[in-house]
């Protein structure tokens, strides 16, 4: 089974005048999904973008985080844990090579789980690996996806 995902992005040349003889454009585009809100996108601060838009670094990571959850309450259903709360704070780790190209070398997944019964906390754990097994966007990463889970009863 195959399923087809489509975005547009639009750009348009805005050179920043006091940057003009350097040929510096603006990072600064639009992609846009049919049916939902347009996205303002940019470069990151540290690749001279617009630091208050998102940028592809943090769309990845975030796109990997939200995965990883979903996937992670599905095996949690499979195995009947109720899940309470969900939350992490992911980080990714970016390498840029001298010559300006780069790639993601890991993430670390910080998922914080509460659950309704102390006696599933060791397989609400274990389900996380699980969860990284079924996760799209995991499985499209060349990179680890490291999970340093925590999970308690309430």
């Amino acid at each position: 089974m195959k399923h087809l995902f489509k975005t547009q992005l639009s750009w348009t040349s805005k050179q920043i005048p006091e940057e003009s003889s350097k040929r510096f454009y603006s990072k600064t585009h639009q992609v846009k999904i049919e049916g939902k809100p347009t996205l303002d996108v940019s470069a990151a601060k540290a690749f001279k973008g617009d630091p208050s838009l998102y940028n592809p670094e943090d769309l990845l990571l975030s796109s990997l985080v939200s995965c990883h959850m979903m996937s992670y309450l599905y095996v949690c259903s499979q195995n009947g844990i109720e899940v309470l709360e969900y939350s992490d704070n992911a980080e990714a780790t970016l390498e840029v090579n001298p010559d300006g190209s780069g790639r993601f070398v890991e993430v670390k997944l910080y998922p914080k789980v509460k659950i309704s019964n102390s006696d599933q906390i060791e397989l609400a754990l274990e389900l996380h690996q699980k969860a990284n097994q079924l996760c799209f966007i995991a499985n499209s990463c060349n990179f680890p996806v490291l999970h340093n889970a925590i999970c308690e009863a309430i």
